[in-house]
């Protein structure tokens, strides 16, 4: 039977739609870059597969990126209601969009959540504390934009609730069949978050920006690692979305709190160590962050990834994502 058939007799049962959860996941690169490319920043639309029921990791981007993966086909399964006075883009923003996880404030992984508040739905958002709080301070204060939190400066709209993570511990998403334990990490001085969502017994880990521990001082990647090491073991971990900034000629005093291929290679040498040899072998990593240049010659999404798979020891299967592309895993 599959999977939308067990799910809607789960949901008329009222029987929890977890139970019926576990065949993966569909991503869909709503923003796929970091940078100045304004419109297809770090933004990435999870579901289970087959429930329509999804959240957005990091919003760097939104409506222009539905409306990219609108038109490359990415919704061509979405059936907005006869009676419905919504496009589909606008049935996927408001209908099936249910909650938000902010890996860390600033701009270019908020913007399009800031973008579209006027004509969003009421939904979650769900981050740890010092990000909630940025967003409340810096964002929905009434001098960048209206207040649209349930905290802050009065009038509240309360079409956004505030929804503050415990490192480490494991939340039920609002409304959807999925659950989320954040991780902090370091992001040059600034507090950022690895987020592990999970569907029955699999899981999907989407990064936020993070520099490498070393450089960092930090212990966030290797915490994130032991976290789900059992889940590589065990098949479960069905993709992980890691960034990489910058090239191998970036030095690490400019990093900013950002990865390089030699970095991500070290790290997930790491997990390999961690989850056992041959465990990272296929493996989706979905390559985002990448910075979009104003120069000529080879892109960086060229050279990143040539970089990457020069040095693909563990044999993961490195993507390079584009706006609007989409995966079932």
């Amino acid at each position: 039977m599959k999977r939308t058939a067990l799910l809607l007799i789960s949901l008329s049962l009222g029987l929890p739609a977890a139970a019926v959860a576990g065949e993966g996941f569909d991503i869909v690169a709503v923003g796929a870059r970091g940078g100045i490319e304004d419109g297809n920043l770090s933004a990435w639309m999870i579901a289970p597969r087959g429930d329509p029921r999804a959240v957005m990791c990091d919003v760097g981007a939104l409506v222009n990126g539905l409306r990219v993966a609108d038109e490359k086909g990415a919704f061509d399964d979405v059936n907005v209601p006869a009676d419905s006075g919504y496009t589909r883009v606008g049935h996927v923003l408001t209908q099936e969009i249910k909650a938000y996880l902010i890996s860390h404030a600033h701009t270019d992984h908020i913007a399009g959540l800031i973008a579209a508040s006027p004509d969003d739905s009421s939904k979650p958002i769900y981050a740890l504390p010092s990000v909630t709080k940025n967003i409340e301070q810096t964002y929905f204060n009434w001098i960048a934009w209206p207040n649209f939190g349930n905290r802050g400066k009065e009038p509240q709209l309360k079409k956004y609730d505030y929804r503050d993570l415990t490192a480490g511990e494991k939340v039920e998403i609002a409304n959807t069949a999925m659950s989320v334990t954040a991780f902090p990490l370091s992001h040059g001085g600034v507090e950022s978050t690895a987020f592990l969502i999970e569907s029955g017994e699999d899981a999907v880990l989407c990064f936020g920006d993070t520099g490498p521990d070393e450089v960092e001082k930090s212990t966030g990647i290797a915490d994130v690692w032991t976290a789900v090491a059992d889940k590589v073991r065990a098949g479960r971990l069905k993709a992980v979305i890691l960034e990489v900034s910058y090239t191998n000629a970036q030095p690490d005093k400019l990093l900013f709190g950002h990865l390089t291929p030699a970095w991500m290679l070290k790290s997930l040498k790491a997990l390999e160590e961690k989850a056992g040899a041959g465990s990272l072998r296929d493996l989706p990593v979905i390559v985002s962050h990448v910075k979009y240049s104003l120069k000529k010659g080879v892109s960086p999404q060229e050279a990143i990834l040539g970089e990457l798979r020069e040095g693909n020891a563990p044999g993961v299967n490195f993507i390079m994502p584009e706006q609007g592309m989409k995966w079932q895993f």
